[in-house]
């Protein structure tokens, strides 16, 4: 079971490590697979599920609503909404889409994708009267740079943002030169997405890589829990892998009991160094 945790601004505690669902629900033939990992990782502590209504066009939240169906209380429940979405009318009607789609009167969070054309001020005043509708328990936001959280902060109502999803992972660290610290200071959990790399050159470069390869095999642990375990070594860091097999949800349980040392933190470094200067935030 999971039992190292993150605690939100307004004191609930959620695990370190929860389930992705990005590229769940692209085909009906794995949808049964889907929802046993989803069941399998409920089962093994990790009870925050995120998903989007962007995912597989809604697809990912059916998966997630049949997942959840009779255990809905056991689940901390996070979706997000599309930037051009983010206000008015149009929040109210993707919120409600959501919320028909999970199979459920209500989401524990509910994030802004990531930042487009509708003012910030606009999406927080939907959010704060979806909260007033019980539609909602508490929003956040994704994809936000550390201007764009200060921004946040300055409106009205903006210091009630629970968490800042974005993009983390070893050979991704931009985040630690400012975002992060930023998060840190105003107390705002970052969750992050993609905590073992998307498919590709970048994954297979940590995947592969011999060093990290040496230290798990050291520690007895795989390389993706090392990964894991990395992302959420400090404090308010909340990582969400993806896992479509019983067996991956298992190990990715099992990644919030391993303990870095300094030596390995540092050898991590010399592999992908830390940033020393500002860099663009890295989205996929």
């Amino acid at each position: 079971m999971v039992k190292r945790m993150v605690v939100l601004p307004d004191n609930t505690a959620l695990p370190a490590i929860g389930q992705g669902t990005w590229y769940m629900g692209e085909h009906s033939s794995d949808m049964t697979q889907e929802v046993r990992a989803l069941q399998a990782g409920i089962d093994a502590g990790l009870t925050l599920i995120d998903t989007a209504e962007m995912y597989a066009d809604g697809g990912a939240e059916r998966v997630v609503g049949k997942a959840i169906s009779g255990r809905r209380d056991q689940v901390f429940l996070v979706s997000k909404v599309y930037p051009w979405n983010a206000g008015g009318q149009k929040a109210i009607e993707a919120c409600e889409g959501s919320l028909k789609r999970l199979g459920t009167d209500h989401l524990d969070l509910w994030l802004l994708h990531w930042r487009g054309n509708i003012p910030l001020e606009e999406t927080v005043r939907v959010m704060e009267s979806l909260v007033k509708q019980g539609k909602i328990r508490r929003w956040g936001v994704s994809n936000l740079d550390a201007s764009d959280m200060q921004e946040l902060w300055d409106i009205q109502g903006g210091q009630a943002c629970m968490v800042n999803q974005v993009l983390y992972h070893l050979a991704s660290r931009g985040i630690e030169y400012d975002l992060l610290p930023w998060c840190n200071t105003h107390h705002i959990p970052v969750m992050a997405y993609s905590p073992l790399a998307q498919a590709g050159r970048l994954r297979r470069g940590l995947m592969q890589h011999s060093g990290i390869q040496a230290m798990a095999a050291e520690l007895g642990v795989t390389v993706a829990q090392l990964l894991l375990a990395w992302v959420i070594r400090q404090p308010g860091v909340i990582a969400i892998p993806k896992a479509s097999s019983v067996e991956h949800v298992q190990q990715n349980a099992d990644a919030a009991n391993i303990v870095l040392t300094q030596a390995h933190c540092e050898l991590l470094d010399a592999f992908f160094a830390p940033p020393v200067h500002k860099l663009p935030l890295d989205m996929v």
